[in-house]
């Protein structure tokens, strides 16, 4: 006598024969197969991986807040809480990976690290798009992708683009909060900094929070993610700074040195400077 269990068996026998694969759906041939070492160092494969990953956490951060952006200016603040929030629990993934890279020591990194001749975290393009949908433009970055047709085109459509930021204060205009109209219709290509009208319309959200609690929401939300980028920074610069000390990265940049000075760019900058008026 078959079993249940037997006759579930040839089923899904069966299935995996005529149908989708768990493989091919996340076409895992593709994704396993495109760990190239170019040295015969066994830790390669770390470095590797960590970056590999990081990259597909990038796409999914960016994926995330547009669609973020897109309902905050459909004005439906509450459908945007959720995609950032699911953002900062990328981040945290992205946080704990440089746990891992720190395992790798000088002594192993340096039988490899000439075979990336001048690739450099650096160059990532996605954190780039990151950096500009956070708020952070900055035109001068792009001449790291000028021989790069397709990305250069893609980086200079995204500073042109809403940030998160952006679509947030639009928000408060829309809310009746008084924003001064050269930053309601200012150039989004470049640099933002801080109006102090935004801060005093962040400030009666942050009083008023019952009247303003979807707006205040956000806020917390923003918070959240400057926060963890931060961290993420941090944790990036110490970990160069634990494998390599302050050479010169491998990009050209002045390695550490440079990691230290984006840890002074912030995000949204009126969600802090309300703390010390509140």
């Amino acid at each position: 006598m078959i079993s249940t269990y037997d006759k579930q068996e040839a089923r899904m026998r069966e299935n995996y024969k005529n149908g989708m694969s768990y493989g091919d759906y996340l076409y895992l041939d593709q994704i396993l197969s495109s760990q190239h070492r170019l040295s015969n160092h066994h830790d390669e494969m770390l470095f590797i991986i960590i970056h590999q990953t990081s990259e597909l956490w990038m796409k999914l951060i960016l994926h995330e807040l547009e669609a973020a952006i897109t309902e905050i200016q459909n004005k439906n603040i509450k459908g945007s809480l959720k995609k950032l929030s699911r953002v900062t629990r990328i981040q945290e993934q992205l946080i704990n990976s440089w746990d891992v890279l720190s395992t790798l020591t000088p002594s192993e990194y340096i039988e490899f690290r000439e075979s990336l001749g001048q690739a450099s975290g650096f160059q990532s393009y996605q954190n780039r798009l990151i950096e500009f949908t956070l708020g952070n433009k900055n035109a001068h970055t792009l001449f790291v992708y000028q021989n790069q047709e397709e990305l250069y085109k893609e980086l200079e459509d995204a500073l042109q683009k809403p940030s998160i930021y952006d679509v947030s204060i639009q928000a408060l205009a829309n809310s009746g909060l008084n924003i001064d109209q050269e930053v309601l219709f200012r150039d989004l290509s470049q640099k933002y900094y801080l109006n102090s009208s935004v801060e005093e319309a962040w400030l009666s959200v942050y009083k008023n929070t019952n009247q303003y609690w979807d707006l205040y929401e956000l806020a917390e939300k923003l918070m959240d993610i400057a926060n963890k980028h931060q961290l993420w920074r941090f944790n990036h610069m110490t970990t160069v700074e634990r494998i390599i000390g302050n050479k010169v990265g491998t990009g050209g940049s002045s390695g550490v040195n440079y990691l230290k000075k984006a840890l002074d760019e912030h995000f949204f900058p009126e969600l802090w400077s309300l703390r010390t008026k509140l």
